[in-house]
């Protein structure tokens, strides 16, 4: 009965996987540009984003290599770029079982990204691993061969075509916020809070100096705590079907 319910997850996770697959295609094609002009090879930029799916740390340290700087300013430069998957891992880590066992855990947290988090912490109850296991099976290799065609043919796209392809991860995003959105108003109003803070952190000239992965962690613990404690969720048993580990 379990191993039936893990497949049933795992393939809805590759059903709700394949957009963020195929917009990740898209977007790395940009990637395996800055990669190329690195002076990195196809194969070391598809290995490269086969093991790290995170776009901003990637284009980050494409462009240190570039510019020849040190090992220190590369790794101090991706401890800060991605230190939102802190904060997602640790969601992340509310919605798994009690019983989830150290691996599955482990194997979750390698793919902790802005899109896999968030189909992944909007399915009810808790969070069977195989799903997240399912959309990661489409999600990376989309990823590292986007990056893989970038390094190869990318120059010769138009650069039009690239950054028009890349507008499928936004419809995604709204795809995934808007049906809960229009269930709860609150949830309606975070979304619409959280759009006009992100906005005015990202113009305003009293935040220039943060980089965009410190003011997507302050933003977020300052609006989703103030969320939690104005609008407190009660606690619910979790389904059966949706829970643990295989």
């Amino acid at each position: 009965m379990k191993n039936k319910i893990n497949a049933a997850q795992y393939r809805s996770g590759i059903r709700d996987g394949v957009p963020i697959g195929l917009g990740y295609f898209a977007v790395a094609f940009t990637l395996g540009i800055a990669a190329k002009n690195a002076g990195l090879t196809a194969g070391q930029a598809t290995l490269t984003s086969f093991l790290l799916n995170a776009s901003a740390g990637e284009f980050a340290g494409f462009t240190l290599m570039a510019a020849g700087a040190s090992y220190l300013e590369v790794a101090l430069m991706e401890a800060v770029a991605n230190a939102r998957y802190l904060l997602m891992s640790c969601a992340l880590s509310q919605k798994l079982s009690p019983d989830t066992s150290i691996w599955h855990r482990l194997l979750i947290g390698f793919d902790v990204t802005d899109e896999i988090f968030a189909i992944s912490v909007a399915v009810p109850g808790r969070l069977n691993p195989f799903y997240t296991y399912g959309a990661m099976t489409v999600a990376i290799p989309g990823w590292a061969i986007g990056t893989c065609l970038g390094v190869i043919m990318g120059n010769v796209l138009p650069a039009r075509l690239v950054s028009a392809l890349s507008v499928g991860l936004y419809g995604m995003f709204l795809a995934i916020i808007i049906p809960p959105a229009r269930q709860s108003k609150v949830v309606a109003g975070v979304v619409l809070v959280s759009m006009a803070a992100s906005f005015a952190v990202s113009t305003l000239p009293l935040f220039a100096g943060i980089s965009s992965g410190f003011q997507i962690i302050l933003l977020t613990v300052l609006i989703a705590g103030a969320a939690a404690v104005l609008f407190p969720v009660a606690d619910e048993p979790a389904p059966s079907q949706k829970g643990g580990e295989g």
